[in-house]
């Protein structure tokens, strides 16, 4: 495992994180404690620090037993967690991403984590109510008093992220040093936006679900598990179970097999080969899980892989992209130059 800076940060964290939405049987298909002992050790022994949690995770459980099984090593690693989900859903400001929800939220998930600080904090999605003035402010209090000491912003519009640390700059305040998007092969549209701008602000970007909610691992384009699965007939599932995307899934499985690597690997490493600092999460109920994903440490995809690939899982950029990419407005703005320059920001899309 090699390590990473977070964002424009200087903390040092793996390449791989460990997600533990499956830490805990609340929800009825978690792992038990001592399946959970087992993933955390094997991603500790791989070299793995960086572990991404929330309050709202299998109803509190995956941070109890996360703070249970982290005693003696705390310091050693680095522990995300998050607030806004809402844990009293009759009560109005049982979530959000007020001061309030934030402030007791972070009480209660320091108490189950059985530690005085987290590492980092997340704002979990945002909610379109609560001004960014006051969220930047709580956090920026929060950071103050020593029970955060980074910020980070998970599910949320380019616009709001890019004008809250503009914000956050100009008033002295902690800014987002990292976005956490939904990013995989099967959903790219965080290209559009989320991506160039963490890049152009220097943001870790911790991609979730980066195997498309299993559907990267090629199982259901064998059939195993489709038939009958909650993933399946769920309406996740079917958001997922696409003719597009199981489409994605076979170009997937065709790389691997000329690999001699398991799907899962390569659908991990494209997303570990996009340019900026890119930190999948990994989630695992099995240590066999686990250690497959982690293998894609050892999987590196040529750029004729990386092309397939691509162009299997190609999404069109929309306006303005296409309009300024089209031949004709290309001509107009660079005249007959563009190949010539050398963009070393590598801010222009247009310039191979």
């Amino acid at each position: 495992m090699r390590y990473k800076l977070f964002g424009r940060t200087g903390l040092r964290v793996s390449e791989l994180s460990l997600g533990t939405m499956t830490f805990g049987e609340d929800w009825g298909w978690g792992a038990g404690p001592e399946a959970c002992r087992q993933i955390l050790h094997t991603y500790f022994d791989a070299g793995g620090n960086f572990i991404d949690t929330a309050n709202h995770y299998t109803n509190g459980s995956a941070e109890r037993i996360l703070g249970e099984l982290c005693k003696g090593r705390r310091d050693e690693l680095v522990i995300a967690t998050k607030y806004t989900l809402n844990g009293r859903p009759a009560d109005p400001n049982g979530g959000g991403n007020h001061r309030k929800s934030m402030a007791r939220a972070l009480e209660a998930s320091l108490e189950r984590l059985g530690t005085d600080y987290v590492d980092i904090y997340w704002v979990h999605a945002w909610d379109f109510l609560t001004p960014v003035e006051e969220v930047l402010r709580g956090l920026d209090d929060l950071v103050r008093q020593g029970k955060v000491l980074y910020v980070g912003i998970s599910d949320a519009p380019a616009w709001v992220v890019s004008r809250a640390n503009a914000i956050a700059d100009l008033r002295g305040w902690s800014a987002f040093a990292g976005i956490q998007i939904q990013y995989s092969l099967i959903e790219r549209t965080s290209e559009r936006e989320l991506l160039p701008m963490a890049r152009e602000l220097d943001l870790a970007v911790t991609p979730w679900s980066p195997l498309g909610g299993g559907v990267l691992t090629g199982k259901y384009n064998k059939g195993a598990g489709a038939a009958g699965s909650r993933f399946a007939e769920g309406e996740w599932g079917k958001a997922f179970l696409t003719e597009r995307n199981l489409s994605i899934a076979a170009e997937v499985l065709s790389i691997a097999e000329q690999l001699g690597a398991s799907p899962s690997q390569v659908a991990l490493s494209w997303v570990r080969q996009q340019p900026g600092v890119v930190i999948p999460i990994l989630g695992a109920r099995k240590v066999s899980q686990l250690e497959d994903n982690i293998g894609c440490l050892e999987v590196t995809l040529e750029a004729e892989q990386l092309q397939r690939l691509d162009a299997a899982s190609k999404i069109e950029l929309g306006f303005p992209y296409d309009f300024l990419g089209s031949p004709g407005i290309r001509s107009v703005v660079y005249g007959e130059t563009l190949d010539r320059i050398d963009d070393h920001r590598g801010a222009c899309p247009f310039i191979e």
